[in-house]
């Protein structure tokens, strides 16, 4: 983990950042690493974020956690899954739906719905293929949840990459366990 770049604190931050991460802050208790990180970056860490929250408004809940559940899962990005993990069971969507998007394997996943199977075929695909020969999946995306919201997936996919990669880069630690790492209370 390189230590050459200096981890940012909340009051560190532009404020810009600071106010666009000022609720989620709150929520969680903690800034995270990445935003530690990536502060030193305000004018492209802010339009990332606003993207993050464009794509909450775009999408269903369901499919935005099915795609960042996917690509996280598929990225070996751990600090990104475990915080979707717990976004998702506080949304109500159970520890047995978490463990089958994360087996990515949407063909034997009963308890995915079929958007969200087909989300997961699209976010397999672009990444397995670096995005090429998937007009297939794109195709059968589109005749489940319409053009518009298929491209929002293809943003949400593109999203969730460039955090996998920074966070693999940069070799940072999850900031909470996974939920089937939990000890019981």
């Amino acid at each position: 983990m390189s230590r050459k770049i200096e981890r940012l604190e909340f009051d560190e931050l532009a404020p810009n950042v600071r106010n666009i991460l000022d609720a989620r802050v709150k929520r969680l208790g903690y800034l995270g690493e990445f935003f530690k990180c990536t502060g030193h970056q305000p004018d492209i860490l802010a339009p990332f974020m606003e993207m993050t929250e464009a794509l909450k408004k775009a999408l269903p809940d369901r499919l935005t956690e099915t795609g960042a559940l996917t690509v996280a899962t598929m990225m070996g990005n751990d600090y990104e899954r475990n915080q979707h993990e717990r976004l998702s069971r506080k949304l109500g969507f159970g520890e047995e739906w978490v463990a089958a998007v994360e087996r990515v394997s949407p063909d034997s996943a009963p308890l995915l719905s079929e958007g969200e199977r087909a989300v997961q075929r699209l976010a397999i695909a672009m990444i397995e293929r670096r995005g090429k020969q998937v007009s297939s999946e794109i195709e059968a995306l589109i005749d489940v949840i319409g053009p518009d919201q298929t491209v929002a997936v293809m943003f949400l996919v593109g999203r969730y990459i460039t955090h996998a990669l920074i966070v693999n880069g940069l070799e940072l630690a999850p900031p909470v366990p996974s939920i089937f790492e939990e000890q019981p209370a």
